[in-house]
């Protein structure tokens, strides 16, 4: 996974993630005011395949799973922080989406491309050769992720004991 960093600081809740004011409009138009407390650009500039990087406490507040459903919806492929609210670490990783754990993520800039090797358990910035560790995710939960999240990763698993 490679892509352009977009750089949080800490405490991104999940109001920000999925604003509750938009809630009513479904995921399409929840996925257009992601993040844009914070960076009023992000909805309508990220990209497939970037990365959102963020400090402590990354998806603190309510456990609705939009926030981290949104984020997959935008294309994002992983979300490095220092920290995570345990909900949306878990919400992140159920909906396929790569949340890793990175204790060096405020060394890491804004704009600059990370490539994230979470087998790894690291994420390099190809352009200038630095490498910043990560904590290691279970193969299990790797592999749940690769497969698109839990139900796809269940229907795989049930789909090949059947052959």
């Amino acid at each position: 996974m490679t892509g352009r960093v977009w750089l949080f600081g800490d405490d991104i809740d999940t109001d920000m993630l999925a604003p509750g004011l938009y809630m009513r409009g479904g995921m399409d138009e929840l996925i257009k005011h992601c993040l844009e407390a914070a960076d009023p650009d992000f909805a309508k500039n990220v990209r497939p395949g970037d990365v959102v990087v963020g400090g402590r406490n990354f998806g603190i507040g309510s456990s609705r799973e939009q926030a981290a459903q949104a984020l997959v919806m935008l294309g994002v492929s992983a979300v490095l922080a220092v920290s995570f609210a345990g909900i949306f670490y878990r919400n992140a990783l159920n909906l396929g989406l790569m949340a890793l754990v990175c204790p060096q993520a405020k060394s890491i800039r804004q704009g600059q491309s990370l490539t994230v090797e979470p087998e790894n358990a690291r994420a390099i910035d190809p352009t200038n050769n630095e490498s910043f560790a990560c904590e290691p995710l279970p193969p299990h939960l790797i592999a749940m992720v690769r497969a698109g999240g839990l139900l796809a990763h269940l229907e795989q698993r049930l789909k090949a004991s059947r052959t």
